[in-house]
C-alpha cells in the first residue's frame, strides 16, 4: 500500500514536471528557454528531496504556483481551444513567487 501510494506521488510529480516544461515552451519570452533549463535544474537538485518532508512540500507548491502562472500566457488556454480568440486577459497577483531561501 505505501509503496502504491509513493508510486502516485512520483508519477503526479513527473506529470507536474512535463507540464511545467510543455507550457515553458510555449510561453511568449526571449527567455523561454533559459526558463526552461531552470525548471530542469531545480528538478534535478530537488530529486532526493523526501516527498512527505516540509521543503519538498513547498517546492512542490511553488512548482504548481509557477505552472499556473506559465499557463495564463498559453493562448490555447486563454482563447477556450482556441488560437484565433482574441477574447482573452491575464490578472496578476501582487505577490506571485515566494523569495527563495537565502543561501549560507
Amino acid at each position: 500500500m505505501v509503496a502504491a501510494a509513493a508510486n502516485e506521488s512520483s508519477r503526479a510529480l513527473l506529470v507536474l514536471y512535463r507540464r511545467l516544461l510543455r507550457s515553458c515552451a510555449s510561453y511568449p519570452s526571449k527567455n523561454r528557454w533559459g526558463i526552461y533549463e531552470a525548471i530542469r535544474e531545480e528538478f534535478r537538485e530537488n530529486a532526493l528531496l523526501d516527498p512527505s518532508s516540509d521543503d519538498a512540500k513547498k517546492q512542490i507548491s511553488i512548482a504548481y504556483k509557477g505552472l499556473q502562472q506559465l499557463r495564463m500566457y498559453d493562448e490555447t488556454v486563454l482563447g477556450g481551444g482556441s488560437e484565433e480568440n482574441p477574447n482573452w486577459s491575464v490578472t496578476l497577483e501582487q505577490n506571485p513567487m515566494p523569495k527563495p531561501p537565502e543561501k549560507d
